[in-house]
């Protein structure tokens, strides 16, 4: 008896891999057609992510996208979270991890901060998928273990660093919402809500004295680019993390 998508689910899990066998097509168009698997249904996935965002990613629009009928993906992926899972844990494999240096880990650990960013970035609004959920696809966890093992070199408290990997991990996750929620009101033609700096800097001047400091600090208050800000908070995560009687590097 062939394994049912929640066997194949834990299988993945514990192996790293996808036992998926390709399902047949089946009907006149057939043969002509692509065998259904977890890899396709994945890839496909991603399209949809890129082309019109993650709001537009459903079961079943990847099943009319692959000319199928939803079942058919169920034969193959639990639901739409397993679907999320297996987004994540393939942007997540090709994240390079570092050899955990003490003298460099805060580096490392921006480093990686950083790929997913970029990651996350290539499909829009794609980090919607991680929110709420534990990890536990492997290349998932891979990364986080990556995370855990630079921090702890660094001479970070055990405690503080598991947590530092949740609450990294979250800031990535919302700059790139973010960004993405700000892309998509640009693409929409909704210039009048993401305000360029000139603009911001008119209507800072132009509020009633009641606002000093948003009046005198305008310029700081809109400089700098958004990884520039990205940079800098994850700057401040990092070195507010207690250590424990490392030399400070």
């Amino acid at each position: 008896m062939s394994p049912n998508p929640q066997q194949r689910r834990a299988a993945r899990h514990r192996l790293g891999t996808d036992q998926d066998a390709p399902a047949a097509r089946r009907g006149p168009s057939g043969g002509r057609k692509k065998p259904i698997t977890v890899d396709a249904i994945v890839s496909t996935a991603f399209g949809i992510v890129e082309r019109e965002g993650y709001p537009a990613l459903t079961m079943r629009r990847v099943a009319a996208v692959l000319e199928t009928g939803p079942s058919s993906l169920y034969a193959h992926v639990v639901n739409k979270e397993d679907l999320d899972e297996l987004l994540i844990g393939r942007l997540c494999a090709e994240i390079e991890l570092p050899e955990p240096d003490p003298t460099a880990w805060r580096q490392q650990i921006a480093g990686v901060c950083t790929q997913l960013r970029d990651q996350y970035l290539r499909y829009p609004g794609i980090t919607q998928a991680s929110f709420a959920a534990a990890p536990s696809n492997l290349d998932t966890l891979r990364v986080g273990e990556g995370m855990l093992a630079i921090l702890l070199a660094g001479g970070v408290q055990p405690q503080a660093a598991a947590w530092a990997i949740d609450s990294l991990s979250l800031y990535v996750n919302a700059y790139c919402l973010e960004h993405s929620m700000a892309r998509g009101r640009l693409q929409d033609g909704g210039e009048g809500w993401v305000l360029s700096r000139a603009e911001l800097l008119r209507r800072f001047a132009a509020l009633p004295d009641s606002y000093p400091q948003t009046k005198r600090y305008a310029a700081e208050l809109t400089a700098g680019t958004v990884h520039d800000r990205f940079d800098f908070t994850l700057g401040l995560m990092v070195d507010g993390l207690p250590r424990s009687g490392a030399a400070d590097t």
